[in-house]
């Protein structure tokens, strides 16, 4: 199975590469450098995708997904947690599971009170307020996933809804492990026109970020390599703005 490498861009530039070109691949020294949080923060933060509890909302049957979910207003350099609450998308963004009102279990205390956590949070409020905002600090209306896809099954589904968009306008896929599969490539394509590009994402703590308004992605399934059950664990942050979908804005 041949595998593309990331196009990964430095720190100090990405937000020249989103303007540019509606996506940005950082390596996990690239992700430090731009986090602000040093490689053995983000090692400890990625030891916390044990346990998760399975994903019950499923429309295929599997039981491929683990995953945990929490909300944050992100504004002017603050984090701030909000009330648990459902994840929800339009059908017309998420033809397999929109429309739903899906409560996933939350990140627990023991991974939010983590400094990784809060620096990931943070950059990723600099970044929307640079690509998207006026001089003025806006609130961005921010969603954190836990993933884990495995393949007890035999195989493991990423995005089970296909190529999407998310309806939010900064989307952030961090790899947080990656064991015993194959497959797992990243697809990026120009929501109008023919581009695309793919690569797979290998080495822990590698970032894809795009500009959802103007990026399609997916990932491919993944499967064992050998007969043991295998895993890929990604962090995925949304942000938004004016409010959570769902909202009614």
């Amino acid at each position: 199975m041949q595998s593309f490498p990331p196009p990964y861009c430095d720190a100090d530039q990405v937000d020249g590469t989103l303007r540019a070109y509606g996506y940005a691949v950082l390596s996990p020294a690239a992700v430090a450098q731009w986090a602000g949080s040093p490689p053995a923060e983000m090692a400890a933060l990625g030891s916390h995708w044990e346990g998760m509890p399975h994903d019950a909302y499923l429309k295929d049957g599997g039981r491929y997904r683990k995953r945990r979910h929490s909300c944050y207003v992100v504004h002017d350099g603050q984090v701030e947690a909000v009330a648990h609450r459902a994840h929800w998308q339009p059908v017309e963004y998420n033809a397999l599971h929109g429309g739903m009102q899906r409560w996933f279990e939350p990140v627990e205390a023991a991974s939010k009170n983590l400094p990784a956590w809060n620096h990931i949070l943070q950059a990723l409020g600099r970044t929307a307020q640079a690509l998207f905002a006026s001089d003025s600090a806006e609130p961005w209306y921010t969603e954190a996933h836990q993933f884990r896809i495995d393949t007890a099954e035999g195989i493991g589904r990423p995005t089970p809804e296909g190529a999407h968009r998310d309806g939010v306008d900064l989307v952030a896929v961090f790899l947080v492990a990656r064991e015993g599969i194959k497959g797992g490539e990243t697809r990026v394509f120009d929501a109008q026109g023919p581009q695309g590009l793919r690569f797979t994402l290998t080495e822990p703590w590698s970032l894809m970020l795009l500009d959802d308004a103007r990026m399609i992605h997916e990932s491919t399934p993944i499967q064992p390599l050998g007969e043991a059950a295998g895993h890929r664990d990604t962090l995925v942050v949304t942000l938004r703005r004016q409010a959570f979908q769902g909202d009614g804005v």
